[in-house]
Order: C-alpha cells, then structure tokens, then sequence
C-alpha cells in the first residue's frame, strides 16, 4: 500500500518540482533580462540620487540609464561617494571642493565615464531647447 502510493507520489513530485524551477527561471529572466526590472530599479536609483544632489531632473533622467548601461554596479557605488559628507554644502562650492569629492571616487573610469556622459546629456538638452 505504502510502495503504490509512494511511487504514484514520485512524479506529482517531479512535475512540481520542475514547475517551480520553470517559474524561478522565467522570474529571474523577467528581473535580469535587458530592461528588466533590476536595470529599471538601478536607473532609477541613480537618477534619484543624482536629483537629491543638486542635478536638475531632465539630466538625471538623461545620465541614469547611461550610468547603468556603462558602469558595474561597484562603480555605481564609488560615485556616491561624490555625496557630501558632514559639513559639505550640496553642491561644491570650488573647483578644490569638487576634485576633492571626485578624488573620494577612487576609480577614474566611473568619474571618466561620469564627465563624458554629462557632457554628451548636456549637449543633448542644449539641442533640444534649440
């Protein structure tokens, strides 16, 4: 009695074994697929923050998704530390203040990639009102 409704057990088993591994992958393909909703959260995270420190909402919306699509989230974690600490203003009062916050980064690439994508948002807003 215990062996037939044993072994009767073993494929409903299977069968939902095999669909919870199926739901698990196409979950993780729907979070980490491009455009998925982790690169979505990121983007707008780093939006969020560069709004929070002083950047004006269309050039964080235009360097967010370029910030993500460039750097590793590790870089991404660097550059918060542009923020101001204690006793800092918002927005760097000198040239001195704000090398002194790029130097905190300590990864030339993500600060490189930082410039070059705010000048190319820049360029591109200026366009726009043209």
């Amino acid at each position: 009695m215990t062996g037939e409704g044993g072994e009767g057990a073993r494929p409903g088993r299977l069968v939902a074994i095999l669909l919870a591994i199926i739901i698990i992958a196409a979950g993780a393909w729907f979070v980490l697929r491009d455009d998925g909703l982790l690169e979505q959260v990121t983007a707008e995270r780093v939006e969020d923050a560069l709004v929070a420190n002083g950047m004006p909402e269309p050039m964080a919306q235009c360097m967010g998704g370029r910030l993500v699509d460039r750097l590793t989230i590790q870089q991404l974690r660097r550059l918060e530390r542009l923020a101001p600490e204690a006793g800092e203003t918002a927005v760097p009062r000198s040239v001195r203040d704000a090398l002194d916050r790029l130097r905190r980064v300590d990864d030339p690439e993500a600060v490189e990639t930082l410039a070059t994508t705010a000048a190319g948002c820049g360029m591109e807003l200026l366009r726009e009102r043209f």
